[in-house]
């Protein structure tokens, strides 16, 4: 008799025990810091890699929200300027680092932009966050020491940081699988990619990206 009222007792305990806690995934957030490239120039809105990457990780079901922090004809120089004020507001976990064309366009030294890559990425460390580094290459045209230089600046700084990279962000866009394929990808400037490249830049940059989402 004693023992049915204990497992009476037990049984009641158990039903009425609140249900065990599942504990809620954490929300990561992504802060993109580039160029034109990134901020969907000459695109239509919702159109650039940035907002595909948004629907990907939405598909996904990855807890994670994306800030696009991009402007059209930004620096390292100026990423380096507005960084500080991005991280304190949205302290993200991943911080991705597309810039340096425009230093390039301006002429800038390849040391300096190497440094703002090292300076800006060492910040968001110091927070926490994750740093992945786009790649660029340029064209022959800019001269093969300029180039050999400029193109060595990533990895140098990623090396340096100990940074992802993304080795050349326009990889099978400025240099499609297929020679008829070139400049078909870029807008009338010959310079932003177009929406058909959109897809291409996120394929390109997601496999590394998604190893610093949980």
């Amino acid at each position: 008799m004693k023992r049915r009222v204990f497992c009476a007792s037990v049984l009641a305990f158990a039903a009425s025990a609140p249900a065990p806690v599942t504990a809620t995934p954490r929300n990561h957030t992504i802060l993109v810091l580039g160029d034109s490239l990134s901020a969907e120039f000459g695109l239509q809105r919702g159109k650039g890699w940035v907002a595909l990457m948004e629907r990907r990780i939405a598909d996904e079901r990855i807890h994670a929200t994306v800030i696009n922090a991009s402007i059209s004809g930004d620096t390292t120089y100026g990423g380096r300027t507005r960084l500080p004020a991005l991280l304190a507001k949205h302290q993200p976990q991943v911080l991705i680092i597309e810039l340096g064309a425009n230093d390039a366009l301006r002429g800038m030294s390849q040391a300096l932009t190497q440094e703002n890559l090292i300076v800006m990425a060492q910040a968001a460390q110091k927070i926490g966050a994750k740093v992945v580094l786009l790649g660029m290459q340029l064209p022959p045209n800019y001269g093969p020491e300029y180039t050999k230089k400029f193109a060595e600046t990533y990895p140098e700084a990623a090396r340096i940081t100990k940074s992802a990279l993304v080795p050349f962000f326009l990889e099978d866009v400025a240099n499609p699988p297929d020679i008829a394929d070139a400049g078909k990808l870029f807008q009338s400037d010959n310079f932003h990619p177009n929406e058909l490249a959109q897809p291409i830049l996120l394929r390109n940059v997601w496999p590394i990206v998604r190893k610093t989402l949980p």
